[in-house]
């Protein structure tokens, strides 16, 4: 019978491998080679979780780092982490990490940052790889794994930025395996990392352990184990594409090696054929640099014989700058004596200053009030001239009208001639005590050589 049942499957199973192989070969659409990729992912991540809680309550123990179910789940889980994780260039070329995306998770759940400080602190730990194998493994010891996957998927914002839009931690399957994770919280493990080589491990499944002998299995299950077949061949097939990439990127890498290589070593031929012509040069520079320094040191000789005259003429010049800083000190002393001097001299020309002031005040309004009384006798000067003026025209029209009575009148005209000089001198005498009699005045009368008593009464 069980000889039977794998007749059956083998003949139900080619077919479908054939057909599954077609397919996953012959489809150019990308999308559909990445959702295959997470499917068969997703199966291995449960037939991993399922084996391990089964092994584990079986075993009723402490799992540790040499339990192989619990290694195949690490592995796993890298494969899933790495799936359509975007390439960072290198000097190296390009290289594709975990870690980056798990050290975003103590920002997201602060309980993770002990993790990723023990992990960073761990000495025998040099690659990104083993610092997220470590993680992994913390992680599971802390019974949080399922907690930090669930809140990294949620954030598909901070995802976006090291995984492609198609990849497992972006789909809905990563929220799947996130929810897997929990059944692992039920098992106890402890990691002994210090001596475990994390870096250099090769993450390879084991499809052995998840292959089952149809001798074993029932009737009722054999459908089951055609989907698991399926789904193992499925993988076994994305792996060699993996794996064939991985050859084409090594070889590629080889090649740039080479190339490099080669140019390396033109470069360091054209470097040794520098080094000698920089040798040579090298020797001419000594010799020019040798004669240089002989005709340097004797220039620094006449310099220094230069020096030293001028410092024996600086000496001597200060010498005298101090006899004349001497005598300019004493002439110095002798001017502050004169400045003091004339400040004294200043004072007192400043109090001779203001009594002068004060008698030039004194005398200018005594100036203001003669040139106010000068003003005053001008105009009455003029007014005097004014009627002499008048008197003078008097004078000669009686002059005439004198000379005309003289021949019509005769003696009439020498009797009122009498009578004229009396009214005459009455009218200065009058004169003189109306005005005040002043010099300027009698200098007047004197210039024009008028007497008194030549004024004529003009009626």
């Amino acid at each position: 019978m069980p000889s039977a049942i794998r007749g059956v499957v083998r003949m139900a199973v080619q077919p479908c491998v054939r057909i599954a192989s077609s397919a996953l070969w012959r489809c150019p659409d990308p999308n559909y080679l990445m959702a295959n990729e997470r499917m068969n992912l997703m199966n291995m991540a449960k037939l991993s979780i399922k084996g391990l809680i089964e092994s584990a309550l079986n075993l009723g123990r402490t799992l540790d780092s040499d339990y192989a179910p619990l290694q195949q789940f690490f592995v796993v889980m890298e494969h899933c982490l790495k799936h359509g994780l975007k390439a960072k260039k290198t000097f190296l070329g390009q290289n594709k990490s975990f870690w980056g995306p798990l050290e975003l998770v103590e920002k997201l759940v602060p309980e993770a940052a002990e993790i990723t400080a023990s992990v960073k602190d761990l000495p025998g730990l040099k690659t990104p790889v083993g610092r997220g194998r470590a993680w992994l493994r913390l992680a599971l010891m802390q019974k949080k794994l399922s907690e930090y996957m669930k809140a990294l998927i949620n954030k598909k914002e901070l995802l976006s930025e090291f995984y492609e839009a198609n990849a497992l931690m972006m789909e809905e399957e990563g929220a799947i395996i996130a929810g897997l994770l929990v059944g692992l919280n039920v098992i106890d493990a402890n990691f002994c990392m210090k001596g475990e080589d994390l870096d250099s491990q090769v993450g390879v499944i084991d499809f052995s352990m998840y292959l089952k002998d149809g001798n074993s299995s029932k009737g009722s299950e054999g459908d089951g184990q055609i989907t698991a077949i399926l789904d193992q061949k499925n993988y076994v097939e994305e792996l060699n594409r993996h794996l064939n990439a991985t050859v084409n990127n090594l070889q590629a890498k080889v090649d740039a090696l080479e190339k490099s290589n080669t140019k390396l070593t033109e470069e360091l031929a054209v470097a040794n054929n520098r080094i000698i012509t920089l040798q040579e040069e090298m020797e001419r520079v000594k010799e020019e640099s040798s004669y240089l320094l002989e005709s340097s040191r004797k220039d620094v000789e006449k310099e220094l014989e230069l020096q030293i005259s001028m410092r024996q003429e600086m000496e001597l010049a200060m010498k005298m700058l101090e006899k004349d800083v001497c005598e300019k000190q004493d002439a110095l002393v002798s001017l502050r004596q004169q400045l003091d001097d004339l400040r004294a001299l200043k004072h007192e020309l400043a109090f001779k200053l203001q009594s002068s002031d004060l008698g030039v005040k004194q005398k200018s309004e005594l100036n203001s009030r003669l040139e106010e009384k000068t003003n005053q006798m001008a105009a009455t000067i003029k007014q005097l001239e004014q009627r002499l003026r008048q008197a003078e025209r008097g004078r000669q029209s009686a002059e005439l009208d004198n000379r005309l009575f003289k021949q019509d009148f005769g003696e009439k005209i020498n009797s009122l001639q009498l009578e004229v000089e009396a009214l005459t001198r009455q009218r200065v005498l009058y004169m003189f005590h109306n005005t005040s009699y002043c010099p300027y005045f009698e200098m007047e009368r004197q210039l024009r050589g008028i007497s008194v008593s030549q004024f004529t009464l003009v009626s």
